[in-house]
């Protein structure tokens, strides 16, 4: 069976640069899967995603990437079409991008055979602790009817969630998007 991974990568704490991780939140909070698709928090992980991409078919990435766009702009890229820079900011010089575990699953032989990023270009990525921009918040639904639509290139028929199935968070329940933002604002 085709190994599906959706992964939702960026640092929450970084404004437009959580876009990534809300979308795969978004996407689980509101649809339920087939087994042979994994949605992914991936956060800031860097290389600790490299057994997951390798053992994917098929690999979604969402995130924000500086394109030099208008803000708030939406964009797809395919294969090898996917750009070589995945990450709108690196904090640290210690933080591994996107591109790193890609690149890595080449060397060893094992990238997915598909590859599509549906990305964001971010407004903010200065404001620490700040939640995403209206410009970027407002892709939140585009991105995830793109990542429906190219899964059902796969076969895969995402079920919308019943509102009495609540999923189990992706992460820490603290730092999914309401309570996040309802910290904030106390």
């Amino acid at each position: 069976m085709t190994r599906i991974t959706v992964l939702g990568v960026g640092n929450i704490l970084w404004a437009d640069e959580g876009f990534g991780v809300r979308a795969v939140e978004l996407l689980h909070e509101r649809h339920i899967f087939p087994e042979h698709v994994a949605l992914v928090d991936g956060g800031t992980q860097g290389l600790a995603l490299l057994p997951l991409v390798e053992d994917s078919d098929v690999l979604v990435i969402l995130d924000a990437v500086d394109y030099v766009l208008p803000p708030g702009s939406l964009f797809m890229a395919d294969d090898d079409d996917v750009p070589r820079c995945l990450t709108a900011k690196k904090i640290s010089l210690h933080q591994t991008s996107m591109l790193d575990v890609l690149g890595l699953a080449r060397l060893s032989g094992r990238l997915p055979a598909h590859i599509r990023l549906i990305g964001v270009q971010p407004c903010d990525l200065e404001t620490y602790g700040a939640s995403m921009s209206a410009p970027v918040r407002a892709q939140l639904d585009p991105a995830l009817a793109e990542a429906l639509a190219y899964l059902a290139r796969f076969g895969v028929a995402a079920v919308p969630r019943p509102a009495t199935r609540a999923p189990e968070p992706l992460g820490p329940l603290s730092v999914t998007l309401a309570p996040y933002e309802a910290a904030r604002s106390s």
